[in-house]
C-alpha cells in the first residue's frame, strides 16, 4: 500500500512539485517514481585536481572549498560566481539562474563536492551550473560510483526539479520503501534464467554498485517489461482463437475461379500465392481471421485483397475495404472495377463527398445485399451504414485509423467479420511482435515480374542543372515527373524549399507551350485538386509539382521520375513511400533526392540509407534505429496499450525475442495461468490490464 501513496507525500515533494511530476513525467505515486529510470550514467568514482582540468573533458568531479563570491554582469544579465579552490589551484563556478537560492545555500570554507562540464570564458576555465553538495552530506548517500541522470523538462528545472533533485528523491524513496518492494516474477523463472531479484534490480538501476550489476539490473527489468507485454498479447490471441468463431468460407467458387482463369492481369508471384494460401486456410478454419498483410509499395497487396473479397462473394458474404483518404479510396475503386470488368460483382464507393441521394441509394443497396464490395473512407464507420451480411473487412494503411474507429467496423455484424489489415509501410520485426503481436502476419516480399528497381540518386543544390537535364531526357521519351516539396509556402523558421517558389522556378525552366505543369497541395479545394490530378493522369501535363498529398494512392505507370526537394526534411518511411509512386511500369525509373549541404548526421544517414537500399523492411529497421519506436507511424494508434519504461524496441530486439520465447513456453504449459507456480504472473497481468486500456481484441 505504501508504494501506491500519492507522490506529494514523499519527503521533499509537496503539492507544487507533485503537480509538475504529474504533468511532466506522468508520475503520480511512489511506485511510478520507482519506475522512472535514468537514461544515462556518469562514472563518479574519480576525483580530479583543479590543475588536471581541461575544457575538452566531458564531466569532472572535484573536492574543495569556496574561498569567495562575486556578482558580475549587467543587472538584467547577472551571473553569480563562486571561486572554488583545492590545494592545486582554483576555478570559477558560475550560475545565471536561481542565484538567490544559490546565495542562501552556499558558504565559504565548507568542503563541497562539485560535478559538471568544464568550459572556457575569458581564457579561464569554469563550470556553469554545476551540481554541488556538501561533502559530509554526499557521504551519507547510497554508495554508487555510477550516477544516474534523469530526463527533466525546462518547467521542472525552473522549479529546481533537476536530475540531481530527482536522484535525491529516489534516494529517500528507496530507503523508506525497500521493505515494500515485492518480487514480480515467480522464483522458478528467476532461477532458470539467472535473473537478479526485483528489489536488487530496482536499487541497482538507480544506484548501481558497478557496471556489471547495472547491466544485470537493466536486463532483468527489460526482460520483465517485454515478457508481460508478450504474455498479454499471446494469451489474448489464444483466447480469441478459442472463443471467437468466424464465418466459414468453405467454397472457392465461380467468382474466384473465373477471375483467376480469365481476368488475372499477370501471373501471381510466389509470395502472393503463399499469402493467398494462408488467407484461405484462415477463412475455412471456423475461427475469425485477424491477419496483417505487409508488402512493399507496388508488391500487389490490392490484388490479394481483391481475391480474398471474391472468396467472400463465393460464400454469399459482403466485403468492405476502408482506406484513409479519398484519393486512395478512389484509386482502389478504379483498379478493382477494372479487374472485375464483366464479372457481375457489384462495387460501390462511399466517402464524405458522396452526394446525399447517392448515399441513401448505397445504404439501401448494401442492406439488401445488392452491393458485394463497398469501398470507402471514414464514412463507412457511420452507424447508418448497415450490411445484410458483412463477412470480410479489409483496412488499408491501418495505422492512419484510430483504434476506436476501427472497432466500429467489427460491430456491423453480430458475429465479427474476418479482418485483413494491409500496410505498405513495412513494420520492423520488433514492432510487429509488439504493436501487431496478436495478429497473424503475411508478407509479400517480391515485386511483380517485369518491374525494375528504382534508381535513387542524391544531389546537393549545386547539382540542380544535372537534375533538370535528367527530367528533360525522361520527358522527351514521353515520360512524366513528380516534384515534391515539404512546404507550401516559404517559412521563416525552416530553411527548406517551398512549393510556391519551386513552382515558379520549374515553370521558368520548363516553359509553356513545350511543357505543361500541374500543381497539387493540401490547401487546394477538392475540385481544383481533382482537375489537376486528372490532367496528369491523362498525360496532359508532364510535371506534377506537389506536397506529400501524393504519398499514398496515386498509381501512374507512365511516371518515371520522383524528385524530392529538401529530402533531408522527410523520414525514411516517407521517402520510401514517395519513391514508390514511380517504378510502376516496365521502364527504368529514378528517385532524385535534393538537399542542401547543411545536413545533420541523422539527415545524412537517412539519405545514404535510401540511396543504398530499395528493401522496405531494411529501411523500416533503419528508421526504427534512427528515430525510435515512438515516432514510427502507427505506434500511437496501434491497438495495443503499453508504455515502455526501460526497454527500447530499436535496440532490444534480442531481449524481445527471448521474452516471446519464454512467454510461449509458459502459455504452452499453462494457457490459463492457473498453476500455483504462475500465481505471481497471473496477478501481475491482471494488475497491468486494469491500468491499461486493452484494445488487443480489435487490433
Amino acid at each position: 500500500m505504501l508504494l501506491e501513496s500519492d507522490i506529494k507525500f514523499l519527503a521533499g515533494v509537496g503539492p507544487n512539485k507533485a503537480s509538475l511530476l504529474n504533468k511532466e513525467l506522468e508520475v503520480f505515486t511512489f511506485e511510478d517514481l520507482l519506475h522512472y529510470y535514468p537514461y544515462k550514467y556518469i562514472d563518479k568514482s574519480k576525483f580530479y585536481k583543479i590543475n588536471e582540468i581541461s575544457s575538452s573533458q566531458a564531466y569532472i568531479q572535484l573536492r574543495g572549498k569556496i574561498i569567495r563570491f562575486e556578482t558580475a554582469g549587467a543587472k538584467y544579465k547577472q551571473r553569480f560566481i563562486a571561486h572554488f579552490a583545492d590545494e592545486t589551484g582554483n576555478i570559477e563556478l558560475v550560475w545565471f539562474k536561481g542565484i538567490n537560492w544559490i546565495k542562501k545555500y552556499l558558504q565559504t570554507n565548507v568542503e563541497y563536492i562539485v560535478f559538471g562540464k568544464p568550459s572556457v570564458f575569458n581564457r579561464k576555465i569554469n563550470i556553469i551550473h554545476p551540481e554541488i553538495e556538501e561533502a559530509i552530506k554526499e557521504n551519507k548517500h547510497i554508495n554508487a560510483s555510477l550516477q544516474g541522470h534523469y530526463h527533466t523538462s525546462e518547467k521542472m528545472k525552473n522549479s529546481f526539479l533537476t536530475s540531481r533533485a530527482i536522484q535525491k528523491l529516489m534516494q529517500s524513496l528507496i530507503q523508506n520503501t525497500q521493505a515494500n518492494i515485492k518480487e514480480t516474477l515467480p522464483g522458478y523463472l528467476i532461477t532458470k534464467y539467472n535473473l537478479l531479484p526485483f528489489k536488487e534490480a530496482i536499487v541497482n538501476i538507480h544506484f548501481p554498485k558497478d557496471i556489471k550489476t547495472l547491466e544485470k539490473a537493466r536486463f532483468r527489468l527489460k526482460l520483465e517489461e517485454l515478457l508481460y507485454i508478450q504474455l498479454n498479447i499471446l494469451q489474448q490471441k489464444t483466447y480469441r482463437h478459442k472463443t471467437i468463431a468466424g464465418f466459414v468460407f468453405s467454397k472457392i467458387g465461380k467468382y474466384f475461379n473465373s477471375f483467376y482463369n480469365n481476368n488475372l492481369p499477370f501471373e501471381l508471384t510466389n509470395a502472393q500465392k503463399k499469402v493467398i494460401k494462408e488467407i484461405r486456410k484462415d477463412l475455412g478454419s471456423g475461427k475469425q481471421m485477424n491477419r496483417l498483410l505487409q508488402g512493399d509499395v507496388g508488391s500487389g497487396k490490392t490484388l490479394v485483397a481483391l481475391m480474398t473479397m471474391l472468396i467472400a462473394k463465393d460464400n454469399n458474404f459482403q466485403s468492405c475495404l476502408m482506406a484513409p483518404t479519398e484519393v486512395l479510396a478512389n484509386q482502389h475503386l478504379k483498379s478493382i472495377t477494372k479487374f472485375l470488368e464483366n464479372t457481375g460483382v457489384e462495387i460501390a464507393l462511399l466517402t464524405g463527398h458522396t452526394r446525399k441521394k447517392q448515399r441513401e441509394e448505397i445504404h439501401k443497396r448494401i442492406l439488401n445485399s445488392e452491393i458485394d464490395i463497398l469501398i470507402g473512407t471514414h464514412a463507412l464507420l457511420e452507424d447508418i451504414v448497415q450490411f445484410k451480411n458483412l463477412g470480410l473487412v479489409i483496412i488499408d494503411e491501418q495505422h492512419r485509423f484510430g483504434v476506436e474507429q476501427r472497432a466500429r467496423l467489427w460491430k456491423k455484424n453480430d458475429k465479427p467479420p474476418h479482418i485483413l489489415v494491409m500496410t505498405a509501410t513495412p513494420i520492423p520485426r520488433t514492432l510487429a511482435m509488439t504493436v501487431y503481436g496478436d495478429l497473424d502476419t503475411s508478407i509479400i516480399d517480391e515485386l511483380p515480374p517485369g518491374r525494375k528497381a528504382v534508381k535513387t540518386i542524391h544531389f546537393f543544390d549545386s547539382g540542380r542543372l544535372k537534375m533538370f537535364g535528367l527530367l528533360k531526357n525522361e520527358i522527351a521519351k514521353g515520360r512524366q515527373v513528380y516534384i515534391v516539396y515539404p512546404l507550401i509556402k516559404e517559412s521563416e523558421k525552416m530553411d527548406y524549399k517551398d512549393l510556391e517558389d519551386g513552382y515558379e522556378s520549374i515553370v521558368r525552366e520548363f516553359p509553356i507551350p513545350d511543357y505543361q505543369v500541374s500543381i497539387v497541395h493540401g490547401k487546394m479545394k477538392k475540385e481544383a485538386k481533382d482537375i489537376e490530378m486528372n490532367r496528369f493522369v491523362k498525360g496532359e501535363t508532364q510535371i506534377m509539382v506537389a506536397t506529400t498529398v501524393i504519398e499514398v494512392g496515386v498509381d501512374i505507370p507512365n511516371a518515371s521520375v520522383m524528385v524530392i526537394e529538401s529530402a533531408e526534411r522527410f523520414g525514411l518511411s516517407q521517402l520510401h513511400q514517395l519513391r514508390g509512386r514511380v517504378g510502376r511500369g516496365a521502364d527504368q525509373s529514378y528517385c532524385i533526392l535534393m538537399s542542401s549541404y547543411k545536413l545533420s548526421n541523422e539527415g545524412r544517414k537517412r539519405l545514404e540509407t535510401i540511396v543504398q537500399s530499395n528493401d522496405g523492411f531494411e529501411i523500416a529497421e533503419a528508421d526504427l534505429k534512427l528515430r525510435g519506436p515512438g515516432l514510427i507511424d502507427g505506434t500511437q494508434q496501434s491497438g495495443v496499450a503499453f508504455n515502455l519504461k526501460i526497454a527500447n524496441l530499436a535496440k532490444d530486439g534480442n531481449i524481445l525475442q527471448y521474452a516471446r520465447d519464454i512467454a510461449t513456453q509458459i502459455l504452452k504449459e499453462d494457457p490459463e495461468l492457473i498453476l500455483d507456480k504462475n500465481r505471481t504472473i497471473s496477478y501481475q497481468l491482471k494488475a497491468k490490464r486494469k491500468s491499461n486500456t486493452d484494445w488487443s481484441m480489435i487490433s
